[in-house]
């Protein structure tokens, strides 16, 4: 209960902070296969991103046997430290783990065999980690293809994967229940990000469908955090391949980010009501080579905090 209302208090001072004025923006990040580590980024706007430490790595990666740092996810928790996960390869069966009270200083990796006990999973791509205040706890979910399973959408294109979202359940980070399916949305999925809108928990994914080619981002919904998650909507991106989206909420839109990986550039759309999107991606500009990561907000206070730290 006493974290609950230590949430409560920080996601309240926060929003009380940014509504006195404008709130800053901090998005995780790689570059290239995610060898160097963790990258920063901030906006003042949440249109035009700036790279941070001179867009060198603030984090290296020591877990893994591939000790790769890619698709860095980052949430706050509820006891008001910041949470991360990240593929530590393309072709292991756990996740990279660490935690922070200032996104600078980091605590000790770990790596989290999620799929350990799968002795034929091929993979575990693109966690996120949402909190669940209801229940005081974390999910952490990827996407992940085990040979055989789902032999409905199996195709030999893009080597075989056929993956479908799933989840793992902690309170601390030490303890984890055995990975289930999250959400199998009748097609080779990956890259889902969730959050609560004040109603339901919202879920962007990607649209893995190679044959025919969709690589779109599409959008899901369900009362509670584990689901049901329901049907799938239209594609919200457009003819463009897109992954990797992440989310953010502001003046009562929603702003998508995507990285759009063969064009070799970032785009965004915008949403007032979750259903009918616009793609704003010529009035967003971001750093030279960014790829996959995480928008949150933050108070300018705290960003301030975070360019003093890394220009020690």
């Amino acid at each position: 209960m006493i974290k609950k209302i230590l949430f409560a208090l920080i996601i309240t001072t926060a929003f009380t902070s940014c509504k006195a004025q404008e709130p800053a923006y901090l998005f995780t990040y790689f570059k290239g296969n995610g060898e160097d580590g963790l990258h920063l980024a901030y906006s003042t706007d949440a249109l035009n991103w700036k790279s941070l430490n001179n867009d060198e790595s603030i984090l290296t990666p020591e877990v893994g046997e591939q000790k790769l740092m890619r698709d860095p996810a980052v949430i706050l928790g509820g006891d008001g430290n910041y949470h991360m996960v990240w593929t530590t390869g393309w072709t292991e069966r756990g996740i990279g783990y660490a935690s922070s009270e200032d996104l600078v200083n980091w605590s000790e990796q770990q790596l989290i065999p999620v799929m350990q006990h799968e002795e034929t999973a091929r993979n575990c791509w693109a966690p996120e980690i949402t909190y669940d205040a209801k229940n005081d706890q974390y999910m952490i979910y990827w996407a992940t293809t085990i040979p055989g399973l789902f032999p409905e959408t199996q195709s030999k294109a893009d080597d075989g994967y056929n993956h479908r979202m799933y989840y793992t359940l902690t309170k601390d980070f030490k303890d984890f229940t055995k990975a289930e399916v999250l959400y199998d949305p009748g097609f080779n999925s990956i890259d889902a990000t969730i959050q609560w809108d004040g109603e339901q928990y919202v879920m962007f994914l990607k649209d893995e469908t190679r044959e025919p080619a969709r690589k779109n981002l599409k959008v899901a919904f369900a009362e509670n955090l584990t689901g049901p998650y329901s049907e799938a909507s239209e594609p919200i991106t457009g003819k463009y391949w897109a992954e990797g989206p992440t989310a953010i909420q502001k003046d009562g839109k929603w702003i998508v980010y995507f990285d759009k990986y063969t064009d070799h550039q970032y785009g965004a759309v915008m949403s007032e009501d979750l259903k009918n999107w616009t793609d704003i991606s010529d009035k967003v500009t971001f750093p030279d080579g960014i790829r996959h990561g995480t928008a949150i907000q933050v108070s300018p206070a705290f960003l301030e905090q975070v360019k003093a730290a890394l220009a020690k």
